[in-house]
């Protein structure tokens, strides 16, 4: 029997349930409901991993509820600088972007590099160029506004919440861990990965994060499984969080739950990281391990009827 899978985050932080109005709640659920299942279409379409997790993510990008494409945090100069990467695990193809501006859906062009180019990585105003190549959707700074993060930025600025160093609370309940992804297993057997990120809030010195680099943020593998982070990016990097669960699977012999729990709850944590990830090995088992509150994430499976949580 062909399996098929797929899981979606939504970003990871502290989400309590006593500070979200039942409204916003549903919106949210609502929200990564409709992205996992434009995905799941895709893979009953016999469409590949890769197109899954692209579309998926994209409809989270449409979201201004999430922190990624249209719904991105405000920098410290007032602009939007997204980041994406996206991995084929049949061939360990990749793709990554950061620094974008004005691209409505990075995921696309993370997908456009991988697949129209020599390259893996792209950044800022090359990247930029590149997509207008790709005849990609480009919106005005208008699209990409929203009161709520506009509101977070002002605040931010006020306290200057983030500093080079990481010092005070970046990270407050306020500005949660934002970033969007997707892993999926298809009918052929092959795995995918893909994450989009707006960065955090009041973002300083063109910072970039985990989202956009593959090993850290985001890897895929069919030898092993496809993983998607979200979190406190600095941290992700520093332990290769998502090639580091594959590794484990890989050299260790440890089961998908085992590896992410190793990587999220041990090797992230005790560095003093925060976040959270997806993932999906090559027989379609799904693991959503986080260290937070809460951690936006939905799947559905072969093996299992829909599923959306928040609240760890």
């Amino acid at each position: 029997m062909t399996k098929l899978g797929i899981a979606i985050h939504g970003g990871a932080g502290t989400i309590r349930k006593s500070q979200m109005s039942l409204p916003k709640e549903n919106n949210y659920r609502e929200g990564l409901k409709e992205a996992l299942l434009e995905g799941w279409k895709y893979l009953n379409e016999n469409k590949s991993s890769v197109d899954a997790v692209e579309r998926a993510v994209e409809v989270l990008e449409n979201n201004s509820l999430f922190n990624a494409g249209r719904g991105s945090v405000f920098t410290n100069s007032g602009k939007h600088e997204m980041d994406a990467s996206i991995m084929n695990g049949s061939n360990l193809d990749a793709g990554c972007v950061s620094n974008i501006s004005n691209v409505k859906n990075p995921i696309r062009l993370a997908r456009s590099i991988m697949d129209c180019s020599e390259f893996v990585y792209l950044n800022g105003r090359g990247a930029e160029e590149f997509a207008r190549q790709m005849n990609l959707d480009f919106e005005s700074d208008e699209y990409f506004f929203d009161k709520y993060r506009h509101e977070q930025y002002i605040d931010a600025i006020k306290e200057n919440k983030v500093k080079l160093d990481h010092s005070g609370d970046p990270y407050s309940s306020e500005t949660k861990l934002g970033t969007v992804g997707a892993v999926a297993l298809d009918n052929k057997g092959n795995l995918a990965a893909a994450t989009s990120t707006g960065g955090i809030t009041n973002k300083k010195y063109e910072r970039i994060g985990d989202s956009s680099i593959i090993g850290a943020g985001t890897y895929a593998n069919n030898i092993t499984c496809a993983v998607s982070c979200t979190g406190q990016g600095e941290f992700f990097i520093r332990t290769v969080a998502a090639y580091e669960v594959s590794a484990l699977m890989e050299y260790r012999q440890l089961s998908l739950e085992e590896a992410c729990n190793i990587v999220v709850n041990i090797k992230v944590k005790e560095i003093g990281g925060d976040g959270g990830l997806i993932a999906i090995d090559k027989d379609c088992n799904i693991s959503l391990k986080f260290n937070t509150e809460g951690m936006y994430r939905a799947y559905i499976s072969s093996n299992s009827d829909i599923y959306i949580g928040i609240y760890s």
